[in-house]
């Protein structure tokens, strides 16, 4: 599974967001591979889904690739909420 975590310089915020992501993932039992990435590249990107603050997930757009959308990005509680759903279904359509 590979996701990209984005912010909007694609340095700090999407790579501890990578991180929390990754190290949750793997206390539940997954493995997650991902890049942090700038909103401008992203676009450009192939992943399984995106992970990204909600101010730069409006501005993200994609058919065919499921955005998760964060509110506060130090919430660890929320962002397992949001992304562990989507890491176990990804993981059983594998």
């Amino acid at each position: 599974m590979y996701i990209l975590s984005v912010c909007g310089m694609g340095f700090g915020t999407s790579l501890m967001l990578l991180m929390d992501i990754q190290s949750m993932a793997k206390e539940n039992g997954y493995k997650v591979d991902g890049e942090a990435t700038d909103l401008g590249s992203a676009k450009g990107k192939s992943c399984d889904f995106m992970v990204a603050s909600s101010e730069i997930a409006n501005e993200l757009s994609s058919e065919d690739v499921p955005i998760i959308s964060i509110d506060n990005l130090l919430d660890k509680n929320e962002i397992k909420e949001k992304v562990l759903p989507m890491i176990e279904k990804l993981s059983k359509e594998g």
